[in-house]
């Protein structure tokens, strides 16, 4: 079996820890709500106008009202359109955004300095020995809860539990305005009546997959061998095996690294061609990739750089509202930028493309380059 001898600290759920995960609902389109009490009531959606995009672009979020006509995240704003033409549509501030939920991770410091920030909207926070000398989490939480409106007017969701796998579950299980709490004697009993596409990691492309095993719910999931989801799902079977079980030891971590990712090559024979230049960043962005799997970067800005025959260096960006969680939308974004800003007045001797912006801050300055 490729994955090794388990250990007993792999197989055994780690218990002791307290984990919060909080979740702000429909974060961006709450501030937009709360900064314009005309909206209220109305399904206001995150995303540039397709009208004044041509259709093009990504839903942000959207609020409950939205939700209620099936709009969704990372839905095409023009088919968020069809589903509600009286929505309304709002390019959103990012930067606006980053600095509310500042305003919100300031709150969390005053419990735990343990606080892993998923994305601007969510963060799990280790509060087993917090600042408060609290012995309840679940009191933590509703306090918490309470103070986040009380200096932003904006509601969250707070799942607790032992480990963050079924924290970030629980949050999700009574939202909006919620708390779900899931005692380690509960877990397993919790996560088999779950269906099989609340479990992060199982997605739209892999769903049909687990059906087609028969597995629709986590007690399906369950009754499975390790053997038989390795043999299916791969790594991705080999964790769910155990997460299933209550099992996800990983602590939260607050550790501050990389703040950019990037991949360059520079060209023995300078590309002359916009086809191999198009192909060259398509393959850059492939890289990045493979390493480090844009889906889980969570990148605002992509930038391209272009380096001419003279060594005349150019850098030019775009800020996405959304964050960039594809290769699809990478590829785009740099296709974009290069439509606008290159040129094949010389030739090219480098071409690099860096993400950056993460919502998530696990990361520092890398630059990786292509002998």
């Amino acid at each position: 079996m490729q994955y090794g001898i388990l250990s007993f600290d792999e197989v055994e759920p780690d218990i002791s820890r307290k984990i919060l995960h909080v979740d702000m609902d429909a974060f961006y389109a709450s501030v937009e709500v709360r900064d314009n009490p005309k909206l209220k009531n109305k399904p206001v959606v995150i995303a540039k106008h397709p009208k004044l995009t041509g259709g093009r672009g990504i839903v942000s979020t959207c609020n409950y009202e939205a939700r209620k006509y099936g709009i969704h995240s990372a839905m095409s704003a023009q088919e968020a359109y069809m589903r509600c033409p009286k929505a309304v549509f709002i390019q959103g501030d990012l930067n606006y955004y980053r600095e509310i939920s500042m305003q919100i991770r300031e709150i969390f410091n005053e419990y735990t300095d343990l606080i892993e920030p998923v994305s601007l909207d969510e963060a799990y926070l280790d509060v087993t020995n917090n600042k408060k000398n609290m012995k309840s989490a679940t009191i933590m939480a509703m306090e918490i809860k309470e103070e986040v409106y009380r200096r932003t007017r904006l509601t969250c969701s707070v799942g607790i539990s032992y480990n963050k796998f079924i924290a970030k579950i629980a949050s999700d299980y009574n939202k909006p305005n919620g708390i779900t709490l899931v005692e380690p004697k509960d877990a397993v009993q919790f996560l088999k009546e779950l269906s099989i596409d609340k479990f992060h990691g199982v997605g739209k492309k892999s769903l049909p997959n687990f059906h087609d095993m028969g597995i629709f719910t986590g007690k399906d999931l369950y009754e499975k061998s390790l053997d038989e989801l390795i043999d299916n799902f791969g790594k991705m079977g080999y964790s769910l095996y155990f997460k299933v079980r209550g099992v996800h030891n990983t602590p939260v971590n607050n550790k501050r690294e990389r703040k950019s990712i990037g991949r360059e090559r520079t060209f023995s024979v300078f590309l002359e061609l916009e086809s191999q230049v198009v192909d060259n960043i398509v393959k850059l962005i492939h890289q990045v990739d493979n390493r480090h799997h844009i889906s889980d970067m969570r990148a605002h800005t992509i930038t391209l750089k272009i380096r001419y025959d003279n060594f005349e260096t150019i850098t030019r960006q775009i800020q996405s509202i959304e964050t960039i969680e594809s290769l699809e939308k990478s590829i785009e974004l740099a296709k974009e930028i290069w439509k606008e800003h290159g040129h094949l007045d010389r030739t090219i001797r480098l071409l690099g493309v860096t993400f950056s912006n993460f919502d998530h801050p696990l990361y520092t300055s890398i630059k990786l380059d292509l002998d």
